[in-house]
């Protein structure tokens, strides 16, 4: 859409009232913020339109699943006009699951989730050195999260 979309005080709301708790009933969530269940099933019909909310997702908490290892890799391109090709590549590995295009020593920054350090050794050294256009890696092992939040989007008060 071409369109821009003006966000009002109660599309902001609407958005953090659900990143806390995308379960929470439209009726339910009417109620908390003073107006209809439909009100807010229109609001989010067009939030959903204008690719503000993109669907909702499942928080799981992984060590429980037994993925174990959380590492940050740091990648150095050969030239940094081998961004699109690079980025298709990393996209087919299911272990990373976030890649950033930054600024800085890196070309690239990517977030690998895996179940042993063997997993993640498979993951750098087998898959990640066959793609051309990778000049080198640098790995960080995180060694624990301190806490992952949303940033809030409504105006307080």
């Amino acid at each position: 859409m071409s369109a821009k979309l003006n966000l009002d005080k109660l599309d902001l709301q609407i958005i953090e009232a659900m990143m806390a708790d995308a379960e929470i009933s439209y009726a339910e969530l009417g109620k908390k913020l003073f107006v209809s269940g439909g009100t807010i099933h229109v609001r989010i019909k067009k939030l959903q339109e204008f690719n503000i909310v993109k669907g909702t997702r499942l928080s799981v908490d992984l060590k429980m699943l037994g993925y174990d290892i959380t590492a940050f890799v740091g990648i150095y391109l050969e030239k940094s006009s081998l961004y699109d090709s690079v980025a298709k590549e990393l996209m087919e590995i299911p272990q990373i699951v976030r890649l950033n295009y930054i600024t800085g020593n890196y070309s690239m920054f990517i977030e690998v989730v895996c179940k042993d350090i063997a997993q993640l050794r498979y993951v750098l050294h087998d898959e990640l050195q066959k793609i051309k256009g990778i000049d080198r890696t640098e790995t960080f092992i995180s060694l624990e999260e301190g806490f992952s939040r949303n940033v809030p989007v409504a105006p307080v008060g």
